[in-house]
């Protein structure tokens, strides 16, 4: 169990190596490098759909029905409703209003056009619902894999599977094959989450949130570019074909990527792991003394007992405290899947150049990411992210009402349309803020032995708010602010939540429920020590826990 004496004393001189062999050197950026490649490939693969699927406007092919009129459903509003899609028509001689049966399209070489989905509004959203579901599956399935196989072995892998899932899209014969592949895709091909850990695993921990600052903006660089290549290659198959094929190169990580170091010890491959670092040390030029190699190999306590997966996370779901916790993580998450997915989907849908307003709205993550770097280095988590859910949310609400204020006939809301985008693109900015904080935050309020199943299973169960993203721009229908109005009142409701949450800043990553249960409660370190201290033997300790 990670909370022993034993295993304490081997992560500490886990730290103490990864320290001794830097964060800078020629291995470090090679590595970096590469994952940067994973970071900027999973954010275009997450949305393409926004693109690929993009709306297009139709009307009857009878000539006897009039074209609609041009222009959109809603002039003045921030938020458009789409282009003008005609169902029906009135025949000119009987006056008779009957359903078209064959359409004209404004691109016939869409998604829509392609697989004549004119009339059928609920079935593009699908694709992206069907991406999400996906992706909740992927979270958890990716995890189990990473833990067990290793980060190198799992990325390797996804990375390999989704280029096959992503190109087979593009060759797609029909709707619900596409759809399919898509969630197929998400689940299977998503190398993200092992990237993530080896991300992390790499070098000692105040260095990480630095890595993550710098990979995270890598991430942003992908959704930035997307757009672009949209505008680029409109074909929605030649576009789809140009997105996956970088993906092949992830499969010589085989020969560029080494295995984390961590993951290596908590799987007893001591050999490996310090033939590893040997190598590394190599690399960087820097020199690794034998006494702590001695240690390391040395360093984990093999007798202590071990429980299984599901009996720790039944353990520790016995606690209220856990629990509680556990409920308001999954509604952070929630929130935040549902409005940063919700927030890009929109992107496409505001008034004037789509691709640019997608790639403005995208820039927005850079100064959040730059913040958000700030505030895990040099502030705390709690009263951040509050302050982020809380205006994020006054904002979105006071954008829904500039655009209840322009769907009028008379264009009163016109005036206040540069407005609502400065929120608009404010709360994209909170949103991501608030995103990344939710990330870090989540892991340091569970105990070690279960860290790793409830971070995924509180954003697994978030992802259904992703699920529910591509279904917003529906309710447009209904009234134009409305999906900004749903943004606002979850963030605020998040916000609310967050003040049942402890403060993790400034305390040590808890090993044990009890050591979880005692955060924010001002229980000194010290005391906690000699607490451990006098249970005297491995076992107690986990009696404790």
């Amino acid at each position: 169990m990670s909370g022993t004496p034993g295993a304490e004393a081997g992560g500490a001189q886990v730290d103490a190596a990864l320290a001794r062999l830097g964060s800078c050197g020629p291995h470090h950026m090679l590595t970096l490098s590469l994952l940067a490649l994973v970071y900027a490939t999973n954010a275009v693969y997450n949305v393409n759909y926004v693109f690929a699927v993009e709306e297009v406007g139709y009307r009857c092919a009878a000539t006897e029905c009039a074209a609609p009129a041009e222009g959109w459903r809603n002039g003045t509003s921030l938020l458009r409703a789409g282009p003008e899609r005609q169902c029906r028509c009135a025949h000119p001689s009987t006056g008779r209003d009957h359903a078209c049966t064959h359409f004209i399209y404004d691109n016939p070489h869409s998604f829509v056009a392609e697989f004549s989905l004119a009339c059928e509004e609920w079935k593009p959203p699908l694709v992206g619902t069907a991406h999400m579901l996906g992706n909740m599956v992927g979270l958890l399935l990716q995890g189990q894999i990473s833990d067990r196989f290793g980060r190198k072995a799992a990325a390797v892998g996804a990375g390999g599977v989704g280029a096959a899932l992503g190109l087979a899209k593009s060759w797609a014969p029909s709707f619900w094959p596409y759809v399919a592949l898509e969630g197929l895709e998400a689940a299977l091909g998503d190398a993200f989450s092992p990237i993530f850990m080896l991300s992390i695993e790499m070098v000692e921990k105040r260095r990480a949130v630095l890595y993550q600052m710098i990979l995270l903006n890598c991430y942003t660089g992908g959704l930035v570019a997307l757009p672009f290549v949209a505008r680029a290659v409109p074909y929605w198959r030649s576009f789809l074909r140009l997105l996956y094929a970088p993906t092949l190169l992830i499969l010589t990580y085989s020969f560029f990527l080494d295995e984390s170091i961590r993951w290596l010890f908590s799987k007893g491959k001591r050999e490996e792991a310090i033939k590893l670092i040997q190598k590394i040390a190599r690399r960087n030029n820097v020199k690794v003394d034998d006494a702590l190699l001695t240690k390391l190999e040395y360093g984990n306590d093999d007798s202590a007992p071990q429980m299984s997966d599901r009996r720790l996370l039944i353990k520790t779901f016995r606690s209220k405290i856990m629990l509680q916790r556990f409920a308001v993580c999954t509604a952070w998450w929630f929130t935040i899947t549902l409005i940063n997915y919700g927030m890009m989907i929109s992107a496409v849908l505001i008034d004037g150049d789509k691709y640019l307003n997608f790639a403005l709205l995208m820039l927005m993550d850079v100064p959040a990411n730059l913040l958000c770097w700030l505030a895990l280095a040099r502030c705390r988590r709690r009263l951040p992210l509050i302050i982020s859910f809380t205006l994020g949310g006054l904002f979105c609400i006071l954008h829904s009402v500039l655009l209840n204020g322009g769907d009028g006939e008379d264009g009163a809301g016109a005036g206040y349309a540069w407005a609502g985008l400065a929120l608009f693109m404010a709360f994209e900015t909170l949103a991501t803020f608030s995103y990344n904080i939710v990330y870090t935050y989540t892991s340091e309020l569970f105990p070690t032995y279960t860290r790793n199943s409830l971070h995924a299973l509180c954003a697994s169960a978030g992802r259904l708010g992703a699920l529910l993203a591509p279904q917003m721009p529906l309710l447009m229908t209904y009234w134009s602010g409305l999906p900004a109005m749903i943004f606002g009142v979850t963030s605020l409701a998040s916000g609310a939540l967050t003040l049942l949450m402890p403060e993790t800043a400034g305390t040590r990553l808890p090993d044990t429920i009890r050591e979880a249960e005692n955060i924010g409660k001002n229980c000194p370190v010290e005391q906690e020590e000699q607490e451990l201290k006098a249970s005297g033997s491995p076992d107690s300790a986990a009696r404790k826990a």
